[in-house]
């Protein structure tokens, strides 16, 4: 059992009164997304300005792929606590993604709004390191035009690096593959690795590069360290299972990474369990095992009905 569903039941069986972002958290992180958004609309129907549970909500809908539902969640939560970092930088996310499923011309005004809340939420708080690091990335990503470039971001990892050693290297790496400069950006990569004192997701990104730049046989390697490496939480298990799946190797490692995550007390929100189930789905179906694919994808379901990837593949199978 998740140990945020622990710490919530334990609350339940004390008597204590558990605080409602507290118990919506748990659900989350458990990956019991349906519960948790009608818990959220309940505790919004008998307390409309309460900011965070409009931010879980609109972190429930982004989980959900749903775009327009975690804007608008998130446009709540923001215009409740306008000096909340996080909030914006969720609702830049949000923002982010739709741009992403949008058409060209709504994409545009689209991501002036994602590099306004971002840089906002370092504005507000230059500590968030998550909000530096997305900055970081936007100004990476995104055209003159829109706002970013690379001495934008170069001078973003000098920032970071007063946060954290490894990100700003990560940022250094992810300017250093921008400009086809590959031997830079795989020692970066590197350096990055060492920084963070071996953690997994570091490891990650240099099989990501290795995948990109076509070197699968390093990028297994990768994973390999990253499964010996320091796992801050379970998500590297789930980061590790696409890379494999993305690059069609190693399917049988791929599904263990996420038996593993999935039957693990280490689940987080970032990594919502029933997207594990579809990804393992997805897996088990390439290896010819629909069955026991079909069964996965129920399982995402029961956890998050409304999942479109789910219900396209059960479809899929079913038909």
């Amino acid at each position: 059992m998740n140990r945020m569903l622990i710490l919530f039941f334990a609350l339940l069986i004390s008597g204590s009164p558990a605080r409602s972002d507290i118990a919506a958290e748990a659900l989350l992180s458990a990956g019991r997304v349906d519960v948790a958004i009608t818990n959220l609309q309940a505790q919004l129907r008998s307390d409309p300005n309460d900011a965070r549970a409009y931010s879980l909500l609109s972190r429930a809908y982004y989980s959900l792929e749903h775009w327009d539902e975690a804007v608008r969640a998130a446009q709540k939560a923001v215009a409740l606590e306008p000096a909340n970092s996080n909030y914006h930088m969720w609702l830049g996310r949000a923002y982010g993604e739709k741009a992403e499923h949008s058409s060209w011309f709504a994409a545009i005004g689209l991501a002036k709004k994602v590099r306004s809340e971002f840089e906002r939420a370092v504005q507000l708080d230059n500590s968030n390191l998550r909000a530096q690091s997305d900055l970081a990335e936007f100004y990476l990503e995104a055209p003159s035009f829109l706002g970013g470039g690379k001495d934008k971001a170069r001078a973003q990892a000098k920032r970071i690096a007063n946060l954290n050693q490894s990100e700003a290297h990560w940022v250094l790496a992810s300017l250093a593959e921008k400009e086809s400069n590959w031997p830079a950006a795989e020692q970066e990569h590197q350096a990055a690795i060492r920084a963070s004192g071996n953690q997994a997701s570091y490891w990650l990104n240099l099989a990501s590069f290795y995948r990109r730049r076509g070197r699968l046989d390093e990028m297994e390697n990768a994973i390999a360290q990253a499964n010996h490496a320091q796992m801050n939480d379970g998500e590297a298990w789930v980061d590790a299972a696409e890379l494999l799946f993305r690059s069609g190797r190693n399917f049988p490692a791929a599904a263990q990474f996420l038996q593993r995550y999935l039957s693990s007390n280490a689940t987080v929100a970032d990594a919502p369990t029933f997207q594990a189930h579809y990804l393992l789905g997805m897996i088990l179906e390439k290896e010819g095992n629909k069955r026991a694919a079909a069964d996965e994808y129920r399982a995402a379901l029961s956890l998050a009905s409304n999942f479109p990837p789910a219900q396209q593949a059960l479809s899929r199978l079913q038909r």
